[in-house]
C-alpha cells in the first residue's frame, strides 16, 4: 500500500510569506524592486541569526531575553578591540567569544542554580546593555580598520557576505540537531527533562550548549550590525530585535513549550518578520506601529501553538468510544494483564487501517 507523503510543517509559513509579499506588492510596486529586496534580505540577516539562536533555546523550553544586548555589547567590543590596534578578524573572535560568555553564564545560572530563564536572561538583558554604555560613556565608536566591512558589506560570490554566514550557520545547526546524538538530546530536554535525565542525558551540557549557541548567533547579529555602519553603536539592538527574535522564531513552528520545531521553520519565520518589518516601511506605516503588528503576530504563533499541543488529546478523546468498544469485545484479553491490553491495541490497529504493520501474535 502506498503510504501518504507527510506535508512538511514549514509549508504553510511558506505559503503566508508569499501571499503577505504579494499584499505588499500591490500596494507598493516598490516593495518588489531589486534594490528593496536586496535590503529586506540584508536586514532579515540579523533577525535570522537571532531566531536560530533562539530557537534552541525554546527547543529545550527555555528563552533568551538578552539576546538584543548582546548586539550592542559584542559590536562595541570589536570596534573598541580594533581601535586598540587589533586587526579585524581578531576583533570578531573576541566578539563571538564575549557572545558565548554571556551565554555560558545565562546557562550555567539556569541549569546548576534552578533560576527561571526569564529573569536570567533578562538580568543579562540589564548588564549586557550597560556594559557598552559604562566602557564608552554612552558614545560611538567609530571602526578603525576597513577590512571590518567586509562581514556586513562584502559579497561572496556575487552573493552578500551576511546571506553567506546565515546560510552556513543554518546548515550547520540542522546538521547539529537531526543528524548527531546532540540534537537528540535538545529535542528530548524540551520535551521531558525528567524523563530525559532518567535516560542518561547530560542535560546540564544541553542547557549550556542552547544559550551558548544563541549568544553566539546574537554576536554574529551584532558583527553584522557594525560592519554595516562602520560605527559601534552602544544602544545597537535595543530595538524591535529582541520581539523579532521571538516572533519569528515562534511563527516558524518552534514551539514555546520546548521539543518541536526545525531550522528551516525558524529561518521561515525570520524571513516573514523582515518581509512585514519591510513592508510596513515602504508603504509608510509610522515605525510605532511595527510592535503592535510583531505582537499580534507572536500571539497568533503562540495560540496555534497551543492549539497544536491540544491537538493529540482531542484526537484520543474522540477515538476513545472505538477503544472502548474493542475492549468489550475482547473481555478475555483486556483482563488478562496490562501488558496484553497494551499489546492488543496496536495489533488491532494495524490490522483495520493496513499500514503493514505485522499483526499475527507472538509464538507461543
Amino acid at each position: 500500500m502506498v503510504r501518504r507523503r507527510r506535508v512538511p510543517e514549514e509549508l504553510g509559513i511558506f505559503v503566508v510569506i508569499l501571499l503577505v509579499g504579494a499584499t505588499i506588492g500591490m500596494v507598493s510596486p516598490r516593495f518588489l524592486s531589486i534594490d528593496n529586496m536586496q535590503l529586506l534580505l540584508l536586514n532579515g540577516t540579523v533577525i535570522a541569526f537571532l531566531a536560530l539562536g533562539q530557537s534552541f533555546v525554546l527547543l529545550t523550553g527555555g528563552i533568551d531575553l538578552s539576546t538584543g544586548s548582546v548586539i550592542a555589547l559584542t559590536g562595541m567590543v570589536a570596534a573598541l578591540v580594533m581601535r586598540g590596534g587589533q586587526p579585524w578578524w581578531f576583533a570578531c573572535l573576541v566578539a563571538l567569544a564575549i557572545g558565548a560568555l554571556v551565554g555560558l553564564i545565562n546557562g550555567t545560572l539556569v541549569h546548576f542554580l534552578r533560576l527561571p530563564p526569564f529573569i536570567v536572561t533578562f538580568a543579562a538583558f540589564g548588564y549586557a546593555a550597560s556594559i557598552p554604555l559604562i566602557l564608552t560613556g554612552a558614545n560611538s565608536v567609530t571602526v578603525a580598520d576597513p577590512m571590518f566591512a567586509i562581514v556586513g558589506r562584502g559579497a561572496l560570490f556575487g552573493i552578500p557576505m551576511p546571506v553567506v554566514l546565515v546560510a552556513v550557520a543554518a546548515l550547520v545547526f540542522w546538521v547539529l540537531l537531526r543528524l548527531t546524538p546532540t540534537g537528540v538530546h535538545i529535542y528530548a530536554v524540551g520535551g521531558n527533562a525528567e524523563t530525559a535525565r532518567l535516560a542518561g542525558i547530560p542535560i546540564g551540557r544541553v542547557t549550556i550548549l542552547v544559550y551558548v549557541l544563541s549568544g553566539l548567533c546574537a554576536a554574529f547579529g551584532g558583527l553584522i550590525t557594525t560592519s554595516r555602519l562602520m560605527v559601534g553603536y552602544p544602544s545597537a539592538g535595543s530595538g524591535n530585535e529582541l520581539f523579532y527574535s521571538i516572533a519569528a522564531a515562534v511563527v516558524g513552528g518552534v514551539s514555546l513549550f520546548g521539543g518541536i520545531g526545525s531550522i528551516q521553520g525558524a529561518l521561515l519565520g525570520a524571513v516573514l518578520i523582515a518581509t512585514v518589518s519591510n513592508g510596513m516601511n515602504v508603504i509608510g506605516v509610522e515605525s510605532y506601529w511595527q510592535p503592535l503588528v510583531i505582537g499580534v503576530i507572536i500571539l497568533a504563533g503562540v495560540t496555534l501553538d497551543t492549539y497544536r499541543r491540544r491537538m493529540p488529546l482531542s484526537q484520543l478523546l474522540r477515538r476513545r468510544p472505538a477503544a472502548d468498544a474493542a475492549t468489550t469485545t475482547t473481555p478475555s484479553t483486556a483482563a488478562s494483564t496490562p501488558a496484553a491490553a497494551a499489546v492488543v491495541a496496536p495489533v488491532e490497529g494495524a490490522t483495520s487501517t493496513g499500514s503493514g504493520v505485522d499483526a499475527r501474535p507472538p509464538a507461543s
